[in-house]
């Protein structure tokens, strides 16, 4: 009876193994994005520019003027209290007066004339 069971565990062992499949099986469980199509076509997106400085400005009625500058040199934006929310304003190309609806703003980071709404332009200093 030994001498039967080595043999016999070893075709046993032969024959598990040739049912063995000789390439793993892949098995994706992830679901399917149904906008995978239009994402990998979508246009590459364009991230917003960086802040290159934030300077504070006193202006001659002796109010303040919080002002950040973009990269790019095209994007402005102004606050009139620090906790106020901010308006963007753009300049068609660098060097141009920065605008939205009532305000304007030219100059640079150490000096700039500012027009806001219900106010008159004046100039202010950093």
């Amino acid at each position: 009876m030994k001498a039967i069971l080595p043999p016999a565990a070893a075709a046993l062992a032969a024959l598990s193994l040739s049912a063995c499949q000789n390439e793993p099986e892949v098995v994706d469980t992830r679901p399917r994005n149904p906008l995978e199509a239009e994402l990998r076509n979508a246009p590459a997106v364009e991230l917003p520019p960086a802040i290159t400085a934030q300077v504070t400005f006193r202006c001659r009625d002796n109010s303040l003027a919080y002002v950040e500058f973009f990269q790019g040199d095209t994007q402005v934006s102004v606050r009139a209290e620090q906790d106020a929310p901010r308006t963007i304003l753009r300049a068609p190309e660098p060097g141009q007066p920065f605008v939205a609806e009532g305000y304007s703003l030219s100059g640079d980071r150490t000096n700039i004339t500012l027009t806001q709404p219900g106010k008159p332009e004046q100039t202010c200093r950093a």
